[in-house]
């Protein structure tokens, strides 16, 4: 509640707010006639502007405040509408990716990139941007002598939710269909592209996998459960697809207005704990780390550079929804609406929270990466004072867990495996998600992945073991009596 006090009460001044506020003082107060409202100081004599000084700034104010050559685009709404012209416009967007993409050293020319493509406009954007880093890249690979920078490869991976939402399979083939042209179209290098039925969490010929999937959802109820079960699933399908292909690095596009939405909701829901965990720029808790490199973009700018180069985007008809996420979506665009700085000041105000050391790309010890890429990550590394480490994980959506919610393991010892999933979980998740009723719990239990599965009974073991180590010299060996 603190947190989102806090975010409503910032209201950010432009400049152009404090010049008129200034003026409109220094003329009132300086006892004048001065009926225009500017700034004069007492030796100057206040006039109104003529014809051709209204001619001349009216011409000025439609060119671009970075070229000063051709007119500004404008319309889409965002922090920057009618700044820059379209040129600068691409340059602009294109420098806040690049820049994000070099500071965290996201992206080294050993990597092999997927990119997540659900077909919305960030997703697309953020494939275009890759795709030109990748292009320059194998460019400057031609024209070296040596040869001695690799290019970074390539894929695109799409998600298909189609057995979770009743999207007709002509409108699937279509969209999939669209998106393998928009893939083949990019120039070379070639791009691999996978298309993944969200199922295939379970196993990849698994024939029972859209049933106990369906059979999972369904112990669901809660409509804002049901989203944030389907993206703990998708976060795993994308895991999946990577380690089988060899992918080492995710790139999402979650762009700002996302991003600060998150915020909200997270809020709401209790999240604020591991909040920070999911608005950085890097995020490797996972085997395979997550980037998000159009962190700084909103997604009135990416709308907008998706008109300028006719950029196509797919667009599934999912249906409504009434849940926590899609209600504080719509807020905050309303938000934005009405003032267009309200997303950043959202994200700026969580990016104080101190975020965790997992949110930096993992050290590099490989000798056959160049130098130059080392020394950058080294640079922009978040340092130990500055990050919080995290042990305990939730074994569903595998959030950083707070002191309060670890289990005393102790107590745990002949309790169901379903009762001690239930209890390792976050609150979030056992609130939203998991069923309260016993019965249900061992079904919903029994329909997880293996991999989640897996991943707690890891957990489980392992703070058992570290129990163990702690009251070693408190137990008995087979050989001793208890007296």
């Amino acid at each position: 509640n603190k947190i989102i006090r806090n975010i409503l009460n910032l209201n950010p001044i432009y400049p152009s707010d404090c010049n008129h506020r200034s003026t409109s003082m220094a003329c009132n107060g300086s006892g004048g006639g001065c009926q225009s409202g500017c700034y004069k100081d007492e030796e100057t004599t206040c006039g109104q502007p003529t014809a051709s000084s209204e001619t001349d700034s009216k011409s000025s104010s439609n060119l671009c405040l970075k070229c000063k050559l051709n007119d500004v685009v404008s319309g889409y709404g965002g922090i920057d509408d009618g700044r820059f012209c379209a040129d600068c416009f691409r340059s602009n967007l294109f420098g806040k990716f690049r820049l994000a993409v070099t500071s965290n050293a996201m992206i080294s020319p050993t990597d092999r990139v997927l990119v997540a493509f659900s077909g919305g406009p960030s997703s697309r954007v953020a494939l275009q941007f890759v795709h030109d880093m990748q292009e320059r890249a194998h460019k400057n690979f031609e024209a070296s002598r040596d040869r001695s920078l690799p290019v970074f490869g390539v894929g695109v991976v799409f998600i298909d939710e189609s057995v979770v939402f009743p999207i007709p399979s002509h409108e699937m083939e279509e969209a999939v269909e669209a998106i393998s042209l928009i893939v083949s179209s990019l120039a070379p290098p070639r791009k691999e592209f996978h298309f993944v039925p969200i199922e295939t969490v379970y196993s990849s010929d698994s024939s029972d996998g859209k049933e106990r999937l369906l059979e999972l959802m369904n112990v669901v109820s809660d409509p804002t459960g049901r989203e944030d079960m389907l993206l703990s699933l998708r976060m795993l399908a994308l895991q999946k697809v990577a380690s089988e292909f060899g992918y080492n690095r995710i790139v999402l596009g979650s762009c700002i207005s996302r991003i600060a939405a998150h915020v909200i909701s997270a809020t709401v829901k209790g999240q604020g704990y591991s909040l920070p965990a999911d608005i950085q720029y890097v995020d490797a808790r996972w085997e395979i780390p997550v980037v998000l490199p159009l962190r700084d973009c909103f997604i009135q700018e990416i709308n907008m550079f998706c008109r300028l180069d006719s950029l196509k985007t797919v667009k599934l008809s999912t249906g409504p929804s009434s849940s926590i996420n899609s209600l504080v979506s719509s807020f905050v665009a309303l938000l934005q609406e009405e003032n267009p700085s309200r997303e950043s000041t959202i994200v700026r105000t969580a990016g104080k929270l101190i975020p965790f050391q997992f949110n930096r790309i993992p050290e590099i010890i490989d000798g056959n990466v160049p130098l130059a890429t080392r020394r950058r990550q080294k640079r922009y590394n978040l340092k130990s004072n500055e990050s919080v480490s995290s042990e305990s994980f939730c074994p569903l959506c595998n959030s950083p867990l707070d002191k309060s919610e670890i289990v005393d393991w102790s107590n745990l010892k002949n309790c169901r495996s379903s009762d001690t999933f239930y209890t390792s979980c976050c609150s979030s998740c056992q609130f939203q998600i998991l069923p309260p009723d016993s019965t249900s719990m061992e079904k919903f239990y029994m329909d997880l992945p293996h991999s989640v599965v897996a991943r707690s009974n890891q957990v489980n073991n392992g703070k058992l073991n570290a129990l163990r180590e702690q009251i070693q010299d408190c137990l008995l060996s087979d050989g001793e009596d208890e007296t």
